[in-house]
């Protein structure tokens, strides 16, 4: 049935304007205002997410968009210096001082919070 269709994702914000800055400024992403206050995130390879404003949005508890990179060590410094943060975690999942998880199981990967709180990731890339 869905075979030839196309898809794509979507995720609530509390502030669109809030997430077109840090979407497109911030993380350098190419954002089109779509219709209703809402945004389209167009990424590379052509895949596309639509943010649509939520007036009792809650951040999502879960990696709603991981971005893949070659280096997550360089991906994270170079958001640090845009004035993101990353989050800390323990246990299964724990993290280093930057905020990286290097565990035995999965990949290297960072999370940090999009401005109404989605928890989004850079990964780093597997080679073949």
């Amino acid at each position: 049935m869905f075979q030839n269709s196309t898809a794509f994702s979507s995720f609530s914000v509390d502030d669109v304007q809030k997430a077109k800055d840090f979407y497109g400024n911030k993380l350098g992403l190419d954002v089109s205002e779509e219709e209703e206050d809402s945004l389209g995130l167009h990424l590379e390879g052509g895949g596309n997410v639509f943010l649509y404003p939520k007036s009792n949005h809650e951040p999502a508890s879960f990696t709603v968009l991981n971005f893949s990179v070659a280096n997550v060590e360089e991906a994270v410094d170079e958001l640090s210096r845009k004035g993101i943060s990353f989050e800390h975690y323990e246990g299964e999942i724990k993290t280093d001082e930057k905020g990286i998880h290097r565990g035995t199981n999965g990949p290297v990967i960072a999370w940090f919070k999009d401005p109404a709180g989605n928890i989004l990731s850079v990964l780093e890339e597997k080679e073949a």
